[in-house]
């Protein structure tokens, strides 16, 4: 596909909004709105059988969402998938990690978004102070068993989907990779 046109729609220190006009291989055009994000960092804390979730209220969906904490790091220009998920994980939980293995990434919004989840697992935690940023103040964290987070899911008590990919990731490393 090649770019005709780009056109700025919106701009904030978090998303740009551009439309741009596409050719297609069969000569036709098409219009697409693209969102323009930081990539981000997921971290699935393990201790064990156990999770540590965050749980906070997510304003477009107008209700709480347990979650595995994440974020980004707002105008980084590269992004280091293990950097990102040691501060994430202790900005919002007070966790700290001996070890963090990279599993993968995720595209959340393929049709709309350009950014990518990348998912770290924490293991070898210790706990401490949060240090939560003013947005986050209303945050929750709470350890849950695997089998509790998976009827959360079954139940639609998780709905994120990029926490479920997440544990997908996970599965299938642990598949890949069984204790010994």
């Amino acid at each position: 596909m090649e770019t005709v046109s780009s056109r700025p729609i919106y701009e904030n220190q978090w998303i740009s909004v551009r439309e741009d006009v596409v050719r297609r291989s069969d000569g036709t055009e098409a219009l697409y709105a693209v969102v323009d994000k930081s990539d981000f960092a997921i971290i699935i804390p393990r201790d064990g059988d156990r999770f540590h979730l965050v749980q906070q209220f997510r304003y477009p969906l107008r209700q709480r969402s347990w979650e595995f904490p994440g974020g980004s790091i707002p105008g980084a220009r590269t992004f280091d998938p293990i950097a990102a998920a040691t501060q994430e994980l202790r900005e919002e939980t007070g966790l700290r990690a001996e070890h963090l293995t990279y599993l993968g990434k995720i595209a959340p919004g393929p049709a709309t978004t350009s950014h990518f989840g990348h998912v770290v697992l924490a293991t070898g935690l210790t706990e401490g102070p949060h240090e939560r940023e003013p947005s986050e103040q209303d945050m929750e964290a709470a350890w849950f068993s695997r089998a509790e987070f998976e009827a959360m899911i079954e139940q639609g008590r998780i709905i994120d989907g990029q926490t479920v990919a997440a544990y997908t990731l996970l599965c299938l490393h642990e598949r890949a990779n069984p204790p010994r």
